[in-house]
């Protein structure tokens, strides 16, 4: 599968933005799916995961509350909703796809075997 990352731009605190992953090749919907984030100078980190059919997501405790992933996979999209935003979520934001055969959610990067792009996300105080 091949994923493109979209969505991300520059935003006030407190605004809004909505991330999409696009996703093309085999079906989506034997992935499960994660959003990362990269600050600068720092180590890319777990930000959200949503099982193959939506049923389960789990969510970094820095974004929980904030930040909301779904997905369609009759679009073959994923997406991040991200309200509230603060200046330390400031990052390139990656999508990641894990083929699972159990289909269980993973927050480790190192299990994605897929990954976007990037998009890049600024926050201004």
């Amino acid at each position: 599968v091949q994923l493109q990352a979209s969505g991300g731009g520059l935003v006030q605190t407190g605004g809004s933005l909505r991330l999409s992953c696009a996703a093309s090749g085999r079906s989506f919907s034997y992935y499960t799916v994660g959003w990362f984030r990269q600050a600068p100078g720092k180590e890319r980190e777990f930000v959200a995961t949503i099982s193959r059919v939506g049923r389960v997501t789990s969510y970094a405790d820095s974004v929980k509350g904030r930040f909301t992933i779904s997905r369609d996979n009759a679009k073959n999209t994923a997406w991040l909703q991200m309200n509230s935003l603060k200046p330390e979520d400031t990052a390139v934001y990656y999508c990641a796809a894990r083929n699972s055969v159990t289909g269980e959610i993973d927050r480790r990067a190192m299990n994605y075997g897929h990954w976007g792009q990037g998009t890049l996300v600024t926050v201004s105080s």
